[in-house]
């Protein structure tokens, strides 16, 4: 698996005109979301852990807990054992890779700024002609991330699998009297008996008022008959996440105001769907649902943007918002998820993970929507 993306990474490199490339990731990665281009390069999974690439070489720095985990998961990469801090090793690492005074990228949110510390005060230690010249460099990790191989879309289809089932199983046993919280451990559950080794993020439940705001959080507001109820969840499979918004009812239909926002949400995401095309810009693309929900008279009312990349994070690029330049291409995986949210009554919102293939848009997820 790697040995490809490291062909891409060191041609990355190589128009860059560096001669290595720190990967870290800027928290200890106990959950296995902030590490993803560390183990995108390298394949590996732990929490803790420094990938360094040179162009004919590949290290992998860890601490004694994870040498026998990186040596099963990241073949082609020399296991070099970290002793202590990363400012009393990492003047060892540079030799062993042969980097002395050569230049090193790295990509900024990898980093905390406690590690740039550290990796300045062990460039700071050795004799000032060996020392290497630390770089921040364009998105070179993230951008390769961005455009999926065939392997990685049949696992990201494997989570959205997943996770319309746990999605399907709530909806059937919705009803009245039940929280935010039952609903979403309903899904929880379901997901992780079933495949999922983790949520790709806080199960997100916004009944009645609460589904105004987008990123309500589960509370013991108790559903009543006629609540529209806006459920946003992913499940984690292999590594790989899933994203999926459906807007429901809680014990029957729904009053006129939710058919009206509910069909025009509706048509927006579907608008947006069909006409999305590769080569247009995320900007291009959020403006074809939005043109929909402005036209409608709710364009205030729709203040996030259209979606974006998922993958080993469940937020990466591409970005598809409003001032997204960056171009949609064929490989990458995209969320289009339009909302409507009114305060005090609540909100609409329907999301599909997408990927973009022969020029457009196929809907990964099979959930099904009302009306639809």
């Amino acid at each position: 698996m790697s040995a490809p993306r490291l062909k891409r990474l060191r041609e990355k490199m190589e128009e860059h005109d560096l001669a290595g490339f720190f990967v870290d990731c800027p928290v200890e990665d106990i959950f296995r979301l902030s590490g993803a281009n560390r183990r995108y390069i390298s394949g590996f999974t732990g929490s803790k852990g420094t990938a360094l690439v040179t162009m004919t070489g590949a290290f992998i720095a860890v601490d004694f807990r994870y040498v026998e985990q990186a040596q099963s998961e990241c073949p082609g990469f020399n296991v070099f054992r970290a002793v202590g801090a990363l400012d009393a090793w990492f003047p060892d690492l540079i030799g062993e890779a042969g980097l002395a005074s050569k230049r090193i990228g790295f990509e900024a949110a990898d980093l905390s700024v406690a590690t740039l510390n550290s990796l300045r005060r062990a460039i700071d230690s050795l004799p000032e002609s060996d020392r290497p010249k630390l770089l921040q460099a364009p998105r070179l990790v993230t951008d390769l991330r961005a455009i999926k191989e065939p392997e990685e879309i049949e696992t990201l289809q494997r989570a959205v699998d997943v996770g319309d089932a746990a999605f399907q199983h709530a909806a059937d046993r919705l009803e009245p009297g039940m929280t935010e919280v039952q609903v979403a451990w309903e899904i929880e559950r379901y997901a992780r008996e079933n495949g999922a080794e983790a949520m790709s993020f806080p199960t997100i439940v916004g009944a009645g008022p609460n589904g105004a705001m987008p990123h309500a959080q589960p509370t013991d507001y108790t559903l009543k008959a006629g609540d529209p109820v806006v459920i946003d969840m992913g499940v984690i499979v292999d590594g790989y996440c899933s994203d999926l918004t459906r807007t429901i009812v809680c014990g029957g239909e729904g009053d006129e105001q939710f058919g009206k926002i509910y069909d025009i949400v509706l048509t927006a995401q579907l608008t947006a769907e069909e006409l999305i095309r590769a080569g247009m810009t995320g900007e291009e693309a959020h403006m074809l649902a939005h043109n929909v929900i402005t036209e409608a008279g709710y364009g205030e009312n729709f203040g996030h943007g259209l979606g974006h990349g998922v993958g080993l994070q469940v937020h990466e690029a591409p970005s598809v918002a409003r001032t997204a330049k960056n171009e949609l291409l064929d490989g990458m995986i995209i969320t289009v998820e339009p909302g409507i949210y009114i305060p005090g009554w609540g909100g609409v919102r329907i999301e599909d993970q997408c990927v973009i293939e022969d020029g457009k848009v196929r809907a990964m997820s099979q959930a099904p929507k009302l009306g639809a």
